[in-house]
């Protein structure tokens, strides 16, 4: 992504996990490390999906590492795709290793976001997480966990008005009980086509507040 981005080779319980990290913007003060999880594997997904760059932008423009990492059976990670399950423990296996101490963000886009709300509750009886940023929740399709209420003032939650992948009202309908603030882009579909700047200045925003 840039001049300090370098490839990492991690070890999960299926084998390598090949990830990257973009180091925080020079002369930015060190927020910490931001670990995001990327889209549906059997949907093309990678840690070099466009939502997932955009987000790694706006957390680096920040002063945040970024790490950015392939599920099991993606590009140079081993093992076979298993629906969420045994990627929770992947993406912990990646915050251990690629980010094991310090202050610690979360984010994730689509499927990513399911998978990041599940190893959360870990983290969070483990350590600091600063930061949680979901985009694309994908309420309609899986499972995710709610946001401890102690989290709400920490996390940003964004979802496009016509994302046909995840309707927007499932989000609303997952994040009703919780009283969980969603914004919702104007127009906006489930990969944010065309509107990638506008998405990388709210989450800007949010990790600036």
């Amino acid at each position: 992504m840039n001049s300090q981005t370098r490839r990492l080779t991690l070890a999960g319980a299926a084998g390598a996990i090949e990830a990257v990290f973009d180091a925080p913007a020079e002369g930015a003060v060190h927020q910490g490390t931001a670990v995001i999880a990327h889209p549906h594997p059997l949907f093309g997904g990678t840690m070099d999906n466009k939502v997932v760059q955009t987000l790694a932008r706006a957390f680096v423009q920040a002063g945040w590492g970024a790490v950015r990492f392939n599920f099991r059976g993606v590009g140079g990670s081993a093992g076979e795709h298993d629906a969420g399950n045994a990627e929770v423990g992947d993406f912990l296996d990646v915050v251990r290793q690629a980010a094991p101490e310090g202050p610690l963000a979360v984010g994730g886009f689509s499927f990513g976001v399911h998978v990041a709300s599940h190893a959360l509750a870990t983290l969070l009886a483990e350590r600091e997480v600063r930061k949680v940023v979901y985009v694309g929740t994908p309420a309609s399709r899986f499972a995710v966990a709610p946001l401890p209420a102690d989290v709400h003032e920490r996390a940003f939650a964004v979802h496009g008005e016509r994302d046909d992948t995840v309707p927007l009202a499932s989000v609303l309908d997952w994040a009703r009980p919780q009283t969980l603030p969603v914004t919702v882009v104007p127009g906006g579909g489930h990969f944010f086509h065309g509107q990638l700047p506008l998405l990388k200045g709210l989450v800007l925003r949010h990790l600036r507040s």
